[in-house]
């Protein structure tokens, strides 16, 4: 991150020279060259500026004002707790409502068909509704916000690092966003709808935080103290872990979540809060369901996913096959990574062969070709809408041919939980064990999984399935859909741990040890979601609360810690491979491993872009208008370092024509307050929006109240590992700046 020359212009649609040094044992390089970082990402202010400004309103408020932020801080958590678990509350009901018109509309035709034959019909039926309601959702992604594609943990993480994704926290993102996730769940994708929620809460906490939305234009005029970078990060942590809570009924998970996943900055008060937001989370999403279902205050829908009670009857004898057995799922967890990662880069290099076919194709229009055909078939969104048409729709194709050609049938009992059983080829009183697993939400799927009797699902129906689900999942991920893969992970886990549970049984003599296969399908549960994004804290606590049962704690907590070791030394985790893939420059909590002999002198950009105390309006404009530095920090120097101002400061500055005529005029300049400044927040105008005249070019402006007059600052003989340290600790992106020749220190600015 630090190198000289190490950033670029480049994006998804760039082509870049592979890594010369590719290391055979291990994935460890990017094709495109992950060291190369996007100039179209900012780092946010996660420092206060402490100007005069800043420090007369801080005194100015008393002890009591202090107590009242305070109050109001936990007022803004408890508003995010509580929409962040109605629009939980939403997509929930919206998902039931669709896939149960869909299912029920497909079983009444396949039972129709299956004595009469014309069974294609109904394959017909079931791949028509679930490329309809897939491309609705990804024409609203694709048209109208691509970053609400995805799960959007990445970006999150991204955000509470320090990293300034646009688009990211935007009250039309989160409107894309659950209306994309119900669409892609109801259109029977191997996605989820759990992962989405987290970038929902954080979403909702950037905008409730800020008692206005920039993008409705509405102002209500309320917690404007908190319109800067400091406060919105904690607000975006809260919203993130209350997004955990609502998915999976799991407040304390969701605070390790943030902790573990996200929050470059923690303190004990941000800790209470947090949780309290997660808290009003999972109950607002509780009681409204409750209201769903017709039992008002019975408060058993915790999360957006119910694993079910588990029993208490975990043996230690279970353990040491069960450690052996979950290699494998360690394994398929990396292998999924790696399939997934080049088939990300795959569609990466196909949209610029498809950009260039599309400017040749423009080019041969004055041969008379069709415009409308060529714009339709290859503009890009369009072909990301027809492959995520295609994946649902090949979905659909082989569930119908793996219900059809099953042969598994089960008994029917009166106690079965089936929620579309599907009889079709199988006796009556009987129903085919294969549409369980298919014919069904994903949610629906994984808790039959865990809570079927033994002797429910076939070895060969399980393991068939669990080939085939992973192959539709890796697919499915990276599509231009709103959709999350914590459930599709689950699933897959939940059918190799109960069909390694049923194996266990059969070649055992002691039946009674390996009775319930799943408990295995648990286990392997989490290896398998362990496996795929690495994380260990947050997702033990998830587990165990979402079964309600803490004696599954240490075998869970097992797999997964040594899921991360061992996927790790294979490839990094899902989550981090594609924030790679975005060339953002994402700040790790330890320095590179090769950092150790280098000094902060080393590493810095050069020639340094300075400005004076009292500098011409002239060259502030021209230096804001030069594209190719784009530095969004500028120390002031006469001489030595004595302050640092942001370009969000000087747009302000000229926005507001604050300068003098002359640089020893007496004339007093206009006052501005933080009013001002926060009233620009986040969307600050672009340079060229600002008209400077000739005239006000000559003109000078003082830098003196508005400037930062103590920036962090170190020693060039610094060695980079301490340097990251404290750029660390300080919850900045750094990015080391020499003021002048005779200044031995360094500044850390706000430039990528």
């Amino acid at each position: 991150m630090f190198h000289v020359g190490s950033r670029s212009t480049v994006d998804l649609e760039e082509e870049i020279t592979p890594e010369e040094d590719i290391v055979k044992s291990r994935l460890k390089e990017i094709p495109h060259n992950e060291k190369l970082l996007s100039l179209k990402y900012e780092s946010l202010d996660y420092d206060n500026s402490e100007n005069q400004l800043f420090l007369e309103e801080e005194r100015r408020m008393s002890h009591m004002g202090f107590r009242c932020l305070e109050i109001r801080r936990w007022v803004i958590c408890g508003l995010i707790g509580f929409l962040t678990g109605l629009i939980a509350c939403l997509i929930d009901i919206a998902v039931e409502e669709l896939a149960g018109y869909k299912y029920s509309a497909v079983k009444q035709n396949i039972e129709k068909f299956t004595e009469f034959g014309g069974l294609s019909i109904s394959l017909i039926l079931w791949a028509a509704l679930n490329s309809a309601f897939v491309m609705v959702g990804a024409i609203a992604v694709a048209f109208f916000e691509p970053i609400a594609a995805g799960s959007g943990i990445p970006q999150i993480k991204c955000y509470l690092n320090g990293v300034k994704i646009p688009c990211v926290v935007r009250l039309k993102t989160l409107a894309i966003k659950v209306f994309g996730v119900i669409c892609s769940v109801a259109g029977g994708l191997a996605v989820g709808k759990e992962g989405p929620m987290i970038h929902s809460g954080a979403v909702v906490a950037a905008g409730v935080s800020q008692g206005r939305s920039t993008s409705l234009k509405k102002d209500f005029k309320i917690f404007e103290y908190f319109r800067r970078d400091t406060e919105k990060r904690d607000f975006v942590s809260a919203g993130a872990a209350a997004g955990v809570s609502a998915a999976f009924g799991a407040p304390v998970g969701g605070v390790l979540f943030s902790l573990e996943e996200g929050a470059s900055f923690w303190n004990q008060m941000l800790t209470w809060r947090i949780f309290f937001a997660s808290m009003i989370s999972t109950f607002t999403l509780n009681f409204f369901l409750s209201i769903y279902h017709g039992k008002p205050g019975e408060l058993s829908s915790p999360g957006l996913i119910n694993f079910g009670r588990f029993d208490s009857d975990v043996r230690g004898t279970s353990l040491c096959p069960c450690i052996k057995y979950y290699t494998f799922n360690w394994m398929l967890g990396a292998l999924f990574n790696v399939i997934n990662y080049w088939l990300t880069i795959f569609r990466i290099r196909l949209k610029k062969s498809m950009s260039f076919l599309h400017f040749m194709l423009q080019l041969s229009l004055s041969l008379s070709l069709s415009l409308s055909l060529s714009l339709w078939y290859i503009h890009r969104p369009c072909l990301q809408v027809m492959e995520a048409m295609l994946v649902a729709a090949v979905t659909a194709t082989v569930a119908f041919a793996m219900i059809y050609f099953s042969n598994d049938c089960q008994p029917l009992g009166q106690d079965s939980t089936e929620e579309y059983p599907l009889q079709l080829f199988c006796a009556d009183g009987e129903y085919n064990s294969m549409a369980t697993a298919f014919f069904n939400t994903p949610e629906r799927s994984v808790r039959s999984l865990f809570h079927n009797p033994p002797g429910s699902y076939n070895p060969l129906t399980l393991g068939v399935f669990t080939l085939v689900y992973f192959v539709l999942a890796v697919w499915t991920y990276g599509l231009t859909v709103s959709a999350g893969v914590f459930i599709p992970s689950l699933l897959i886990g939940a059918a190799w741990g109960r069909l390694f549970g049923i194996l266990l049984s059969t070649i055992t003599s002691s039946q009674s040890i390996w009775a319930d296969p799943g408990k295995y399908a648990l286990i392997g549960a989490a290896a398998q979601l362990g496996g795929i994004v690495r994380m260990t804290l947050s997702l033990t606590v998830i587990m165990v609360e979402a079964t309600g049962n803490v004696t599954y704690g240490f075998p869970i907590m097992l797999v997964l810690m040594t899921a991360k070791i061992v996927g790790d030394y294979f490839i990094e985790g899902l989550y981090d491979i594609h924030i790679k893939l975005q060339s953002v420059p994402f700040l790790h909590w330890d320095a590179p491993p090769t950092s150790h002999w280098l000094t902060a002198r080393e590493v810095m950009s050069s020639p340094v872009t300075c400005f004076n105390r009292v500098e011409r309006v002239g060259r502030i404009v021209d230096v804001l208008s030069n594209t190719s530095t784009n530095h969004n920090g500028f120390p002031v120097v006469p001489g030595k370092i004595c302050g640092l101002i942001l370009r969000s400061q000087l747009i302000v500055l000229l926005k507001h024509k604050v300068f003098v005529e002359r640089a020893s005029s007496r004339l007093s300049q206009r006052r501005l307050q933080l009013k001002d400044f926060r009233d620009a927040y986040p969307r600050f105008p672009p340079i060229q929006s600002i008209h400077v005249s000739q005239d006000e070019r000559e003109c000078m402006m003082d830098l003196n109240e508005f400037m930062n007059p103590t920036p962090y600052t170190v020693p060039q003989v610094s060695y980079l590992t301490s340097t990251f340290a404290r750029a660390l600790n300080r919850t900045l992106l750094p990015h080391p700046a020499e003021t002048t020749p005779n200044n031995p220190y360094m500044t850390f600015t706000d430039e990528l």
